[in-house]
């Protein structure tokens, strides 16, 4: 029986001995882990200390920098009448350099910036389209900004066709050395039709062929001239804006016609004007 007894305390003890080591082993394994995870997140926190550091200074840098251009502006920056844009005295001089040119009647009825910018912009496609010698059977009209170039299907497609004649290259690469001339301006190729209906395998109606001379004059310009497809606009009219009536086959030939017309973009004429003060300093 005592043997017995003493048997049991020794399994007892050497149990015991063994749940307590590997108890220990796990918490040992345990506290290596959380060592390891605080070298780890401490490495990571001073990386971030670090970068934070850099930031910061850059930030500093851009707010000293904003403060010296803000400076700058408050001194240079004016507000022009009632009108809201604000120009810098360096590019208002340049402006006044084109209006400079301009005679005095043409000036009279300037009364804001805008009527000016209007005058600047007129004069710069004026020249333009003069220096360009535009082929005389084209008809050319001007108001305020906006340049309309009307040019006869005779000269561009065949009839019921959209597929741009090569006799007319000659006459869109004077166009388009005019567009590119004038990057402060978007153009807006209108195809227009008579009033004969129209309908085959390729064109369902009017309003298909005009817009599909529109486009085949755009591609054009885009990829044989190199024109910024940013600021070219297909549109297609059909035969709803006639010149005249449809009545002779004179009238029905002038209302089939493709207008080209330039607008300003104020935005990028402005961007323009700032670029030219950029390359002066």
């Amino acid at each position: 029986m005592l043997k017995k007894i003493i048997t049991l305390l020794v399994l007892t003890v050497v149990l015991s001995s063994c749940v307590s080591n590997k108890k220990y082993a796990a918490l040992e394994q345990d506290l290596t882990d959380t060592k390891g995870q605080l070298q780890k997140t401490t490495m990571e926190k001073e990386e971030l200390e670090a970068r934070f550091d850099i930031i910061e200074k850059r930030v500093d840098a851009y707010n000293a920098k904003i403060s010296s251009l803000q400076e700058k502006n408050d001194q240079q920056m004016e507000f022009v009448g009632n009108d809201l844009t604000v120009l810098s005295k360096d590019m208002r001089n340049n402006l006044n350099s084109i209006l400079s040119k301009l005679s005095p009647e043409e000036l009279a009825g300037a009364k804001t910036l805008k009527d000016s910018m209007d005058l600047a912009i007129t004069y710069n496609l004026k020249k333009s389209i003069n220096d360009q010698e535009l082929d005389k059977d084209i008809n050319i009209n001007i108001d305020k900004t906006v340049v309309m170039i009307s040019v006869a299907d005779s000269l561009l497609f065949r009839s019921g066709s959209y597929r741009v004649s090569s006799k007319a290259y000659p006459l869109l690469k004077k166009l388009a050395d005019v567009i590119n001339s004038e990057p402060s301006m978007d153009v807006m190729v209108e195809g227009h039709t008579d009033s004969k209906t129209i309908h085959t395998e390729t064109i369902v109606d009017n309003w298909d062929l005009s817009v599909k001379r529109s486009t085949a004059i755009v591609r054009l310009l885009q990829k044989k001239y190199q024109i910024d497809p940013s600021r070219l606009i297909p549109s297609g009219r059909s035969s709803y804006l006639p010149l005249t009536t449809n009545d002779t086959k004179e009238n029905r030939a002038r209302n089939r016609r493709t207008n080209i017309i330039i607008m300003p973009n104020l935005n990028k004429f402005f961007a323009l004007l700032a670029e030219e003060e950029v390359v002066k300093l």
